[in-house]
């Protein structure tokens, strides 16, 4: 059943919900899904992925982050001058990848219920940024799909691309792109973003294989 995104409607267009009623006799603001088929309003899916200095936020920063939503890719990442500033560092970033999450009804990631989330989420606490809420925000994660309904030797992104799409457009991770991206080397961040988009990209093109093959989630972020 779908969750109504509450943070991302005015307040008329949650008093219309709560006035007006399906065919059911239910009010939308209760029947959302109902409303979803009723009005043919499509629900807003982001496709996340970020790029991180280290595993575990309580000692990394997010370097990079992508949302690839319908035909528009956003996306954001480090500065030298962000660097520069203890105080800020990812702080900015995290800032405009949260209002982008907070534009979508449902966020898709890989391994992202393990991991990108909850790293947003840690690094948002640390900087005392609003984080979206339980259940304000549904989830998917094409890893857990993968897991449950295909038999690979490894659930990564690329092996699940390369299983169902017969190849994969990510790019290697040289180690050295990260550590010089550290230092704010541009041409290190740019590698880091090209890599954050095409994750995204491949990223929607799994989930789109995958979605056939699984229930349709409700997990909140």
């Amino acid at each position: 059943m779908a969750t109504v995104p509450i943070k991302n409607l005015t307040k008329a267009e949650i008093v219309w919900l709560h006035t007006h009623r399906c065919k059911h006799g239910h009010r939308y603001l209760s029947h959302y899904n109902c409303y979803l088929k009723e009005t043919r309003c499509k629900e807003v899916i982001g496709f996340l992925d970020i790029e991180t200095s280290n595993l575990d936020a309580n000692f990394g920063i997010v370097l990079s982050w992508c949302i690839k939503v319908g035909n528009k890719m956003y996306g954001d990442y480090i500065t030298k001058q962000d660097l520069m500033n203890d105080k800020i560092v990812d702080k900015r970033i995290l800032q405009s990848c949260i209002a982008q999450i907070g534009q979508c009804h449902k966020i898709v990631t890989h391994y992202g219920s393990r991991f990108d989330i909850p790293y947003l989420r840690t690094r948002a606490l640390h900087h005392k940024i609003y984080f979206p809420l339980y259940g304000e925000i549904r989830q998917e994660d094409t890893w857990i799909m993968a897991r449950n309904s295909l038999r690979l030797n490894s659930n990564r992104q690329n092996v699940v691309a390369e299983a169902l799409l017969g190849h994969s457009i990510k790019t290697r991770i040289n180690p050295k792109y990260w550590r010089e991206a550290l230092m704010g080397d541009k041409r290190a961040i740019a590698y880091i973003y090209d890599h954050n988009q095409k994750d995204a990209i491949e990223l929607e093109k799994n989930f789109n294989k995958l979605q056939p093959y699984v229930r349709k989630g409700n997990r909140s972020i």
